[in-house]
């Protein structure tokens, strides 16, 4: 089950949300890379879908950097509340901490579910790489065939070149039809898995936005004149319930 409380998270609690379903995969592992060095050297074909996933994957860490702000934010909110020494600012300001929480474990998970869909892209962007070697040769054949013609019409040559070029023809087509038939194909999946992720966050996260609403609900704010004590905070148990609605709208969605 999930925390009820950022704050336990300091003394150990964390491992009660080892076992969510939601939490988002690990964040990616980033080594030395020559990224910008293979991007100069892409052929013409895949040059395009190169920057495209190269672009992605910007996009990628920038959704992690900002679901683990959102963690960094809640355990702050947590804290604040805790010092003011009012306990119901102390207690609802903890629990909004644990839905910001989640709201950050469910960007992360957008990430991961962003980089699964540039994953498929680089299918695509790879089949490229393979097919201009075959459009290459057979313009290098044609080429050498026009020049050969304007300058040794009648070599021996030409009808050897000729041959190559119907050959050369006959690998492209082939190639050409493995590309268009994997970039359809592929180009499908990709977006059909990112939209798939847009509409898991967005749902979620409508979810946690309306439960964190109602922890709001709890807090009473209407002023009090100097010497007044407020009312005695009596809504803990319906905090927690809050929070237990909240977890279990995420396991059935």
């Amino acid at each position: 089950n999930r925390s009820l409380s950022i704050r336990s998270n300091k003394k150990g609690g964390a491992a009660n949300n080892n076992n969510n379903n939601n939490s988002p995969a690990p964040a990616r592992k980033k080594g030395f890379s020559f990224a910008s060095l293979r991007g100069s050297i892409q052929p013409e074909l895949s040059r395009r879908l190169y920057q495209l996933i190269k672009s992605t994957n910007n996009l990628v860490s920038a959704h992690e950097a900002a679901g683990r702000e959102r963690e960094t934010i809640a355990k702050q909110l947590s804290e604040w509340g805790e010092q003011t020494g009012d306990e119901a600012v102390s207690d609802i300001s903890d629990k909004v901490g644990v839905v910001l929480s989640e709201l950050g474990a469910q960007e992360e998970a957008y990430a991961h579910g962003l980089d699964e869909a540039r994953a498929v892209l680089k299918t695509i962007r790879n089949t490229e790489k393979s097919v201009q070697p075959s459009r290459d040769s057979k313009g290098k054949i044609a080429d050498e065939i026009q020049k050969l013609k304007l300058k040794e019409p009648q070599s021996p040559r030409l009808v050897i070149l000729e041959q190559e070029l119907v050959r050369a023809e006959a690998e492209n087509l082939v190639a050409e039809a493995q590309l268009t038939n994997i970039t359809r194909s592929k180009l499908k999946m990709a977006y059909d898995a990112e939209f798939a992720a847009v509409i898991e966050r967005a749902e979620k996260q409508i979810i946690l936005a309306k439960h964190g609403r109602r922890l709001l609900d709890l807090l009473d704010d209407s002023p009090v004149t100097p010497g007044d004590a407020r009312r005695p905070y009596e809504n803990g148990p319906a905090a927690r319930q809050v929070l237990n609605d909240a977890e279990d709208d995420l396991k059935t969605w």
